[in-house]
């Protein structure tokens, strides 16, 4: 069964959700796997991923403004902020999302849904390099 695996970076210009399905589907498209899984996973704690509408932008904004209240930030019980107020909420925001995708291959791209997009979801307010590393199996 073949098997491509592939990194790329993308610079944040922090908190808020960039779009990587183009990018992913590219990696995708060389692996020349028709038929199979690609398994998208983010190496970071402080940022996730996310399947979210892509088109329309309020869903985003709502999506922001809701984790910005489920995990506030100041928050005086939390322990570890020795890299800012940001530090702690970003790692929970995290842990209530995701790390990774599992995504059927179809007709060698990713099956996702006419309004679905893949995310990163950046937690940090400072801009970042997140590292995405997409693994591909199948025929």
């Amino acid at each position: 069964m073949p098997a491509h695996a592939e990194t790329f970076r993308l610079n944040t210009r922090g908190k808020g959700t960039y779009e990587i399905t183009e990018a992913c589907q590219r990696i995708i498209a060389q692996s020349q796997v028709h038929t199979g899984t690609a398994t998208i996973f983010v190496q970071h704690t402080s940022c996730s991923l996310v399947i979210y509408e892509n088109a329309d932008p309020s869903a985003r904004t709502d999506l922001h403004s809701f984790f910005d209240h489920l995990v506030p930030e100041n928050t005086p019980y939390f322990v570890h902020t020795h890299e800012g107020p940001d530090d702690m909420p970003s790692h929970l925001r995290m842990v209530l999302t995701r790390t990774s995708e599992v995504i059927p291959v179809m007709n060698g791209r990713l099956a996702l849904g006419t309004w679905q997009g893949i995310f990163l979801f950046e937690h940090r307010r400072a801009p970042h390099t997140r590292s995405i590393v997409i693994s591909v199996v199948g025929e």
